[in-house]
């Protein structure tokens, strides 16, 4: 049976309140509403599997596993996508700013129907600025481009914290957030731990982009070249922990093939979710998931923060094993 996106509004009772009462006490708070889990699953071929059956899923909070309410797949959705630019002086050299302007230009042209965009670029002040907000009109981000001039130190940790909270503004359940990067951090007030404690929890994958050079590793033997070049691996971090990816490059083909593996991820894109508990504390949970044997890989974000999920009984799981064995004979 065919599922239609129209049900994908009820990623709306996603009980995800991002409160900015001010740039140093940014918060975001999870409650016991709803937790939709996004995820991807990867063939061996290396492409979206589009036909999963909700019996090839099993999901697992904290290893236990959680009894859902949700699923359901999204072939063509539109996109609501919050472009992060890094502004500081150092995006000066080697072509990084012209990659990063290729790179957003690359993502805008592939605009389909219903997809929205905002810009932002944060400066040495740790500030995400606004230049366009959500727009369905992709020349609006490129005129804003074009005014873009790098200069200062860079605060992308403090910026980076802000983004949950505006992503919240677009129009559509699917978001995404593009985060383009060097990786130099050297004037954020929040430590690289602190911005990744931030994250957790947050349900909208984001992509980041290291412009550096290829051969530019994200592990190495060699010990980075200076310490603000450390940063660098935080962005594998946080993207891994958002369900999302990283890219490390800055050549125009690889942007523009990056593009494109991005957004063919997020609309084929499942939506597995659940109603937790209210009960116990409220913390980080992390989640997990068991698929077909046919999934090499799956992309699903780190966790929760909130109250226990419904977990399966032992006596529900037998049961369903029960049933799915008088199906096969």
């Amino acid at each position: 049976m065919k599922l239609r996106i129209n049900s994908l509004l009820v990623c709306l009772l996603l009980a995800v309140s991002a409160v900015a009462q001010s740039n140093d006490s940014y918060t975001e708070q999870v409650t016991v509403g709803y937790v939709m889990v996004p995820f991807t699953a990867i063939s061996a071929k290396g492409v979206p599997i589009k036909n999963l059956d909700p019996k090839e899923v099993s999901l697992f909070v904290d290893q236990k596993p959680v009894k859902t309410d949700m699923f359901e797949l999204s072939l063509n959705a539109p996109v609501s996508w919050t472009i992060l630019l890094d502004g500081s002086g150092s995006m000066a050299l080697a072509g990084k700013m012209d990659a990063a302007k290729a790179a957003i230009n690359a993502l805008t042209a592939r605009r389909k129907p219903g997809d929205d965009f905002a810009l932002f670029v944060f400066d040495w002040q740790g500030h995400a600025n606004e230049l366009v907000p959500f727009t369905e009109n992709p020349a609006a981000i490129t005129r804003a481009l074009d005014v873009v001039k790098p200069w200062g130190k860079t605060a992308f940790f403090d910026a980076l914290a802000e983004m949950p909270a505006r992503s919240e503004l677009g129009r559509n359940p699917s978001r995404a957030i593009i985060l383009l990067s060097d990786g130099i951090d050297n004037a954020s007030k929040m430590t690289r731990d602190e911005v990744a404690k931030r994250m957790e929890g947050v349900a909208i994958p984001i992509y980041t982009f290291g412009l550096r050079e290829p051969a530019e590793r994200l592990t190495t033997k060699v010990a980075p070249i200076t310490e603000e070049m450390s940063n660098i691996d935080l962005l594998a971090e946080l993207a891994a922990a958002t369900g999302g990816q990283v890219f490390i490059g800055n050549r125009p083909e690889l942007l523009a093939n990056a593009m494109d593996g991005i957004e063919s991820v997020l609309r084929a894109q499942y939506l597995i979710g659940f109603s937790p508990t209210g009960k116990g504390a409220v913390k980080y949970r992390r989640i997990s998931l068991k698929l077909a044997g046919r999934v090499r890989s799956v992309r699903v974000r780190a966790g929760y923060r909130g109250t226990e999920p419904p977990v399966l009984s032992a006596s529900t799981r037998r049961r369903g094993k029960r049933n799915n064995e008088r199906k096969k004979s």
